[in-house]
């Protein structure tokens, strides 16, 4: 078997030689190349296997107990995360409380009405004391019907209204309530009064042949044009034309509390049945002048004279006197107000 393989090598090694001159053209002086003798070499030996209980592991793992007392190589940050807040208001767009309170609400308590009391006076009665209560009706305007002292339908309309007015039961009888509310709000009518008969004292219109005489010793303000010409101290009234007396009336004026104002002013607004707002008592034929001030005719004037004044307004206390001035006079007429 060896002797063969031996062989072998030979006759490839002389194929080589003959193959050579083909692949090169060798040097001239070129040596023969001798053929070495095949070479048998042993096998490289192999390392042993290593025990496996000594192979070193592929990785180091540390065991529990010192994984849990390894301090971290770096510190942690000490830095606080920042706090996140919201880009917008959390807060919804639109009001979540509701528009009622929720808060349970008491039952309304209802006062219960006034009831009017045991009747003084009533429809059918006749008596002194209705003349009185027709009387102070009178005077404060709810009454304009004779003092007869016969409760009738006029009367109980006038109390009705009175009662109304002022937030009492409005049956037209009258309690004791509604009787002190009107004895509070009026004087004690006259005589005069009672009997349903003018003022005794009456005024002097005019004190000249034909109602007129030229004027004398009144302000120079009142001696041109359509004029109101009012004198406190003289306590009169006249209605003067181009200097010429047409009307002379008494007049009564506003206390040291309620002045009546002095200047030079014009009719600014005419009311033949005024009441006033404020003290409700009646104010007929009134000229206003100065804002709540008017001329006007006043019953309390016409019955009780200088013993009172007004609230500021001029008082006159013929009636006829202050109707015809009222039809007489306009608005934008001149009003002189002097001591």
């Amino acid at each position: 078997m060896a002797r063969k393989s031996v062989r072998v090598a030979l006759a490839g090694i002389a194929a080589a030689a003959i193959l050579l001159p083909a692949c090169g053209q060798p040097p001239t002086n070129a040596e023969p190349v001798a053929v070495p003798a095949p070479v048998t070499t042993a096998p490289e030996p192999q390392p042993e296997p290593l025990d496996p209980a000594a192979q070193e592991p592929a990785e180091e793992t540390p065991d529990a107990a010192a994984q849990e007392s390894q301090q971290p190589t770096t510190a942690p940050s000490t830095t606080r995360p920042a706090t996140q807040r919201p880009t917008a208001t959390s807060r919804p767009t639109t009001s979540t409380r509701p528009t009622t309170s929720t808060r349970p609400t008491a039952p309304a308590t209802t006062r219960p009405a006034q009831q009017a009391g045991p009747a003084i006076m009533a429809q059918g009665n006749q008596s002194e004391r209705v003349k009185e209560l027709q009387a102070r009706l009178k005077q404060i305007g709810w009454f304009s019907a004779k003092v007869t002292g016969y409760y009738g339908n006029t009367t109980r309309s006038a109390v009705a209204g009175f009662q109304a007015k002022r937030g009492l039961p409005s049956n037209g009888a009258v309690d004791q309530t509604t009787w002190d509310k009107l004895v509070g709000m009026t004087r004690k009518p006259t005589a005069a009064e009672l009997a349903d008969q003018p003022a005794t004292t009456a005024p002097t219109r005019t004190n000249a042949p034909g109602g007129e005489r030229k004027a004398q010793g009144l302000d120079s303000r009142c001696m041109t044009g359509r004029v109101i010409c009012i004198s406190k101290r003289s306590n009169k009234v006249w209605w003067v034309n181009d200097g010429v007396v047409k009307m002379t009336l008494d007049a009564r004026f506003g206390t040291s509390e309620f002045r009546t104002r002095e200047g030079t002013f014009s009719v600014q607004w005419k009311s033949r049945d005024h009441v006033s707002t404020l003290y409700h008592t009646s104010m007929p034929y009134a000229l206003f002048f100065s804002g709540g001030q008017a001329v006007h005719f006043s019953p309390d004037f016409a019955a009780r004279g200088y013993n009172g004044g007004s609230h500021g307004c001029v008082n006159l206390r013929d009636r006829g006197g202050a109707q015809a001035l009222f039809n007489a006079a306009r608005v934008g007429d001149k009003v002189v107000v002097y001591s």
